[in-house]
């Protein structure tokens, strides 16, 4: 999939404000400082569609930017950073909530984890949830420039056998590197493959 425009719509703290077409979406959600927005950008081919941070837990909001006028890319809060305070990971995670069990144009969550590291509990677990509630998801690894070409597919091996000790197989995942690009092109073709069973809907701002 090539993109041809990539704009930013609308962002919002409730499900009831997001778009009423029937647009499909995507939404990309993961642990605060996994490199979401950098991963976004560098998907869209923008520096600053998703607005980067050095302080972990910006994205507070749910938002919509509108992909080559066809469908939805939504960014949304990071879980999971311990500086934010109790009432607002409460408000946050309620609003991720509701978006996950209200959105009928959701065709799939992309939840992205760090490829540094070990599996974190924090993860497993809202995995764990998305299928329990019957949410599509695939599992996008980031950083992958971080990690040399032997720690890279023993870390992915060791999530691999770690999710498989609950999970009778392993979720759909993409390797991915904001910096390098590596996996880009993987992740939008990837989307573009959803998008062929999804009827067509007109964008109207």
């Amino acid at each position: 999939m090539k993109i041809k425009s990539a704009e930013f719509v609308i962002s919002n703290s409730s499900v009831a404000k997001c778009p009423t077409t029937k647009i499909p979406e995507y939404a990309f959600i993961g642990r605060s400082n996994v490199g979401k927005s950098s991963l976004i950008n560098a998907l869209v081919g923008r520096k600053s569609l998703a607005k980067t941070s050095g302080r972990p837990g910006k994205t507070q909001l749910i938002n919509h930017f509108i992909i080559n006028k066809e469908w939805f890319l939504v960014d949304l809060p990071g879980y999971g950073y311990a500086r934010v305070s109790k009432s607002n990971k409460k408000t946050f995670q309620k609003f991720i909530t509701n978006y996950f069990n209200e959105r009928e144009q959701l065709v799939s969550a992309f939840v992205l984890v760090d490829s540094r590291h070990e599996p974190q509990k924090i993860d497993l677990e809202f995995m764990e949830w998305l299928a329990t509630n019957g949410i599509p998801f695939t599992i996008i690894f980031t950083k992958s420039d971080k990690l040399n070409k032997t720690s890279l597919p023993k870390n992915i091996e060791d999530y691999k056998n770690k999710m498989l000790e609950m999970w009778e197989e392993m979720p759909p995942y993409l390797v991915t590197s904001s910096a390098s690009k590596t996996g880009c092109k993987e992740v939008l073709d990837y989307i573009g493959k959803l998008n062929e069973d999804v009827e067509p809907q007109p964008f109207l701002k």
